[in-house]
């Protein structure tokens, strides 16, 4: 509704993830470049681990649309398989015919055939399980059984695992210590800091075809703390923000359209809602929020010296 009055090309912050608005910033950033690093030297598992929202299946997604024609990927979006439903959807990835017919102790044998194949073709079979800490532990046993297929020189199957934390305390079992190391490389998605939260607003805005200043800077600062650098509830408050400085018929988003937003997200942080419930104490709030920092590191401050 408010694309043409603030003169969106898209919308800036659905929370479908669209590689067109990758934040490629932080550990976002980080996680990316090992991915593509490392799969492009043939390594054996990755794993990708962040909080809900932080963005780590964006970072899938882009990893996905990154890598060239020399990788054959399949992605599984729900891990949640048994470890026959695990052989048989990598058998359909790799077009492995009739496969849904073939008992799965003959399956196997049929992967290893199709994998040593591609391998002779030059391609690089990457396996990329988003959510993997709802993998089952038998079926995560299972992983760990096909990645043993390999040649006398390479891995003929990789695997990037993507999870929340709980995704480690799986790991961490002892009957599963035999896939935990096997994990090559390990990067964290943190949440953004406030000058991070800050710049994804505007790149987001920047990306969705605005020129102009729709986010006053107080409106993106209140966001950035509502939101504790969570991209997805980043997305969710400004969209809502949005919305209602178009319904108050606004030319850009001030506090008392983000004040709104948040007061209508049970997700949002404390301090932002603090400050949207009590707007006689907004500016005052926000204005030690900025420059206190700024101001304790200031040469000459007697606590610091």
């Amino acid at each position: 509704m408010y694309k043409s009055h603030f003169n969106f090309k898209e919308a800036p912050f659905g929370l479908t993830p669209n590689t067109q608005f990758f934040f490629n910033k932080s550990s976002h950033r980080n996680a990316l470049n090992t991915l593509l690093v490392s799969l492009r030297h043939a390594e054996g598992f990755i794993k990708i681990v962040g909080e809900v929202g932080t963005g780590k299946t964006i970072v899938c997604r882009k990893l996905l649309s990154s890598l060239g024609d020399k990788f054959i990927t399949a992605y599984i979006p729900n891990p949640y398989l048994t470890p026959d439903e695990l052989k048989y959807f990598v058998a359909e990835e790799l077009d492995i015919q009739s496969a849904s017919d073939m008992p799965s102790y003959k399956l196997l044998g049929v992967i290893y055939r199709r994998l040593i194949q591609l391998a002779r073709q030059g391609k690089q079979v990457v396996l990329v399980i988003d959510e993997a800490q709802a993998m089952p532990r038998e079926t995560v046993e299972s992983l760990r059984l096909l990645t043993n297929l390999e040649t006398e020189k390479r891995k003929l199957l990789h695997v990037v695992l993507l999870g929340q934390p709980e995704l480690d305390k799986l790991l961490a079992r002892p009957d599963l210590r035999q896939l935990k190391q096997r994990i090559i490389y390990s990067e964290t998605i943190h949440p953004l800091s406030r000058i991070g939260a800050l710049a994804y607003v505007k790149h987001r805005v920047r990306a969705a075809g605005s020129d102009q200043k729709v986010f006053t800077n107080s409106a993106a600062l209140l966001i950035a703390i509502a939101s504790g650098g969570i991209p997805r509830l980043i997305n969710i408050l400004a969209h809502k923000s949005l919305l209602a400085a178009y319904g108050m018929g606004k030319g850009s988003v001030t506090i008392s359209a983000v004040a709104r937003a948040i007061r209508d997200t049970s997700e949002s942080r404390k301090l932002g809602k603090l400050l949207a419930a009590n707007p006689h104490v907004l500016w005052p709030l926000l204005g030690v929020i900025l420059f206190l920092p700024l101001w304790l590191t200031s040469p000459g401050r007697g606590m610091l010296q």
